[in-house]
């Protein structure tokens, strides 16, 4: 008994004495940051941003690597799979807790795959038309797709994305199911709803507030809980009578399981102070957004919301009958 208690209590130090080692020699070379999707579009946005500080930090390169494809679960696949030595993390919008639902196969398993750094950012929607569709405003919208559901046709950036999931949201709360139209990313999206070819988007800020402005979409409400600053014209979903309609992309940075917490502790501190730097804060500011609070970039908000989001949409997805191979 004397020994076993001598063995776990040496395996205990060998193991504690590890992760400091591993944590003073963390970084031994550049991050490599997974973003799943394209160059340009508003995840690599925040994700750039926010290396350009956290390289700092760390004291080596941060890159940005886009590997995208197959909804975000490449990406989040290719994390599952990678050493658990905080070389490579993954910064993620929601999308990495519907795929869980969304996707009937995926190559990980989206509840024990992943390990925490924090919250970085909340993108808001906001709900959109081509400028020339008929009904003026968000109460003459619900009427009007009551009573033309089969022609009325809505625009998403493809499945898993957050256009699809906040359009699926909109259809369960109006109680309407509208003809969808799945693009390759929202930038074909809003160009076809700008051009007329589709009806509706749901799209973030920061993509959807420049045709606002310039009137080239109309723009019916917010999914928030409040005015959006950029906007600050167009009401939320909620002021007008839809309560629920509340989507926000909100983004995480995540490591693979068993990634040990000192070296998360290093990358949860390099992230702070990404989200504390003036340059990110006026950037965020001019996209529309704006960083978390610092409970929230911790591991553990990132962890406590992850998991509520997963309960969250899970219902949503399987009503509506949308699933993704």
């Amino acid at each position: 008994m004397v020994f076993r208690r001598l063995a776990a209590a040496a395996a205990l130090a060998f193991v504690s004495t590890v992760a400091l080692v591993s944590a003073q020699d963390f970084p031994k070379g550049p991050v490599t940051m997974l973003v799943p999707f394209a160059a340009g579009g508003p995840t690599d946005v925040v994700a750039r941003l926010v290396a350009r500080v956290m390289e700092k930090e760390l004291g080596q390169p941060v890159l940005v690597e886009n590997a995208t494809g197959a909804g975000g679960t490449l990406a989040s696949g290719r994390l599952a799979r990678a050493t658990p030595d905080g070389q490579t993390i993954l910064l993620h919008h929601m999308g990495i807790t519907t795929s869980a639902t969304l996707y009937r196969k995926l190559a990980y398993d989206p509840k024990t795959a992943f390990g925490f750094v924090g919250q970085v950012t909340t993108v808001p929607m906001l709900l959109v038309s081509r400028p020339n569709f008929e009904p003026a405003d968000f109460k003459a919208l619900l009427a009007y797709i009551k009573d033309n559901k089969d022609k009325v046709s809505l625009a998403n950036a493809g499945p898993g994305a957050v256009s699809h999931i906040c359009g699926m949201l909109f259809m369960q709360l109006t109680g309407v199911k509208l003809t969808t139209v799945p693009y390759k990313g929202t930038g074909p999206a809003m160009t076809d709803t700008i051009g007329g070819q589709v009806d509706l988007l749901c799209d973030q800020t920061t993509g959807a507030t420049g045709p606002v402005k310039t009137h080239k979409v109309k723009a019916y409400a917010t999914a928030t809980a409040e005015r959006i600053p950029v906007l600050p014209d167009v009401p939320t979903a909620a002021e007008l009578g839809l309560k629920g309609f509340e989507v926000g992309v909100w983004h995480g940075m995540y490591v693979p399981a068993g990634t040990p917490a000192p070296v998360i502790d290093k990358l949860n501190a390099a992230l702070k102070a990404a989200l504390h730097d003036p340059e990110t804060v006026r950037r965020f500011a001019e996209l529309g957004t704006a960083p978390v609070s610092d409970a929230e970039a911790t591991p553990e908000g990132l962890k406590a919301k992850y998991f509520a989001e997963i309960d969250r949409w899970a219902p949503i997805i399987k009503a509506a009958g949308e699933y993704a191979d």
